[in-house]
């Protein structure tokens, strides 16, 4: 395959899964938000909340139905662009696609009914629906990502010349790590969702201290984003120990270890430089990186150059979205531990103007850290589509002139994701002070 073809075929399914999954990690989290301002109207019967959880839910529908589009696209993608992978490894990994496809439509069988039958089937029938849909896009997501874990850590068959055999779609399906890797993925969907959500009130009460609905609807959204914020290191801590053990050079980009060493030391900041085998401009903590990897200060760190050279991922990439993780979901962390605080000292959740725009700032943060570990664990397999098994260059379609179909998907998904952003602003525009819509007004 030329370069250039296969150049485009990275470039649109990087597109589009950059695109899917932002809006399917808000369709995974705000089902659950929506049932907790359910649960919080029925407790209270506060007319705020149960106007919140309608609003939650709209909201939730008009992303239910782009990931859908988004994700039929993607579909066909792996199939189209990837034939060779699927060809090879489709019966081994069939399983949690056909898993997924089945939690997709539960969701969407569960997400109807609750829409439609508010006031209309009994009130515990109801809540029931909103859980299933939050259980079953968790469920998707989760699916999901053991196809990508497989990809990572390929398991349950016996590779031979002519493909895979003695196949164990159980096994496959649950590869080593499988369980660090689904939990930091869900982690950050719900972490997104619940920061970008307090980041939109946290903006709306700057400018309308007064607003009781926006108060109300920070209250649901910063339990979720200040216990994922403080759950995600330590989940993400143990995927780091499970990369070390099983990704040693993926590792070794994601840190700029050139070296193979002893007590390594963790670098912060810098850009790896593969032509003289250095990090330059990088902070280094002494045997800092020794000590997350293994627990041990003295502990044997694998460089660069004990892989073949063909065998690198893009280093400089690859260490770049790996400091944006951890840099965003350190912030986000500090934040969250603040709030708590504020919160455990005043009972009750801060509303200071320096802790909402702390809010604020951060809003979109957990969306940037969670494109940057898709990045890092993408960039961090190349050269391989199935590690140590199939190259991604082997794995990509013959088909030339793949520049027409990139730049038309381009615009397509720019179109998307312009009218979702513009029905998602309008629902929150409807709960602005001056400028309620007719169900908040009623509420007050």
């Amino acid at each position: 395959m030329l370069a250039m073809d296969l150049l485009y075929a990275r470039a649109q399914m990087g597109m589009s899964l950059a695109f899917h999954i932002v809006f399917a990690a808000a369709g995974i989290a705000l089902p659950l938000l929506m049932v907790l301002s359910d649960l919080k109207a029925r407790r209270t019967g506060d007319a705020d909340y149960a106007v919140l959880s309608r609003k939650l839910a709209k909201g939730t529908a008009i992303l239910f139905a782009v990931g859908a589009v988004s994700g039929t696209v993607l579909s066909f993608e792996l199939g189209l662009l990837w034939p060779h992978f699927m060809g090879t490894y489709g019966e081994v990994i069939g399983l949690p696609f056909a898993l997924e496809g089945t939690a997709f439509f539960t969701e969407a069988v569960f997400l109807g009914i609750y829409l439609y039958g508010r006031e209309r089937i009994p009130p515990g029938l109801h809540l029931f629906s909103g859980v299933m849909v939050a259980l079953s896009g968790a469920a998707s997501a989760f699916f999901v990502t053991l196809v990508n874990v497989f990809m990572n850590q390929p398991s349950g068959f016996t590779p031979t010349p002519g493909g895979p055999v003695d196949v164990d779609p159980v096994a496959a399906m649950f590869s080593p790590g499988w369980l660090h890797q689904t939990a930091h993925t869900l982690l950050a969907c719900y972490q997104a969702s619940a920061f970008a959500m307090a980041g939109i009130h946290a903006f709306v009460l700057l400018r309308h201290p007064g607003a009781a609905f926006h108060r109300k609807a920070l209250s649901i959204a910063l339990p979720l984003a200040c216990v994922t914020a403080l759950l995600q290191p330590l989940v993400g801590d143990l995927s780091a120990k499970e990369v070390a053990r099983t990704q040693p050079v993926k590792l070794a980009a994601a840190e700029g270890l050139f070296e193979t060493q002893r007590g390594a030391p963790l670098s912060v900041g810098g850009l790896p430089d593969v032509e003289t085998g250095t990090t330059p401009y990088a902070l280094e903590i002494p045997k800092g990186l020794s000590i997350l990897a293994f627990a041990d200060p003295n502990a044997e760190v694998k460089g660069l150059n004990d892989f073949p050279r063909d065998e690198w991922p893009p280093v400089a990439k690859v260490h770049l979205a790996f400091q944006v993780m951890v840099g965003t979901g350190s912030a986000m962390a500090l934040l969250a531990g603040v709030t708590l605080f504020l919160r455990w000292r005043h009972k009750a959740w801060p509303e200071g103007r320096r802790v909402l725009g702390g809010w604020l700032l951060c809003g979109p943060l957990g969306v940037v850290a969670m494109e940057a570990g898709w990045l890092v664990t993408e960039w961090g397999r190349q050269p391989w589509i199935v590690r140590g098994l199939m190259r991604t260059a082997d794995a990509a379609t013959p088909v030339p002139n793949l520049a027409v179909p990139f730049w038309t998907f381009t615009l397509v998904y720019l179109f998307l994701g312009a009218m979702v952003t513009f029905l998602l602003v309008r629902q929150v525009a409807g709960t602005l002070p001056g400028h309620e819509s007719e169900e908040v007004a009623h509420a007050h």
